[in-house]
């Protein structure tokens, strides 16, 4: 199984470097693409945030959130996971503002859309299964049960039952 994620995460990240290497090459065409979407998200995003409104900045934003999350994927260390979860997180509004389908009027157009639309859901559940893959280890989760299992027994062996 170690063969096949260190073949698969650089594959799955592949697209992602390479779009936003692409996205900072050409800024204003995916700002065109995203129209208003690029500011909805900025507007819904909390404060702490601070995002930029301006579309073209946005998506240099999302370039650069692409290309650092794809190379943490790529690599296989501790921080797959983590560039897992940005990645998936910048897919959705990415998704839902350069492809449309619904919108577009042309059947041909609309086919390519949705074409582009699913294989996005399908890029977004190949991340989501990177997210949660631990490489055969315990999650922090199991850790975490199994130790706090740990001072309870050995909390009631300490303790005095009270029958």
């Amino acid at each position: 199984m170690l063969l096949v994620r260190r073949i698969a995460r650089p594959m799955l990240a592949s697209v992602f470097i390479s779009g936003g290497i692409d996205s900072l090459r050409d800024p204003e065409l995916g700002a065109e693409a995203a129209g208003g979407v690029a500011t909805d998200v900025a507007d819904a995003a909390p404060p702490s945030a601070s995002l930029p409104t301006d579309p073209v900045a946005l998506v240099r934003v999302d370039a650069g959130v692409k290309i650092v999350g794809g190379l943490l994927l790529a690599g296989g260390g501790r921080f797959a996971r983590l560039g897992a979860v940005a990645l998936a997180a910048s897919l959705v509004p990415t998704t839902l503002g350069a492809h449309r389908f619904w919108e577009v009027d042309g059947a041909e157009e609309r086919l390519q859309q949705q074409l582009h639309f699913t294989k996005n859901l399908s890029l977004l559940g190949g991340l989501l299964l990177a997210a949660v893959d631990t490489g055969g280890r315990p999650s922090v989760g199991w850790r975490a049960r199994r130790a706090a299992g740990g001072v309870r027994e050995r909390a009631t062996a300490i303790l005095p039952s009270h029958h």
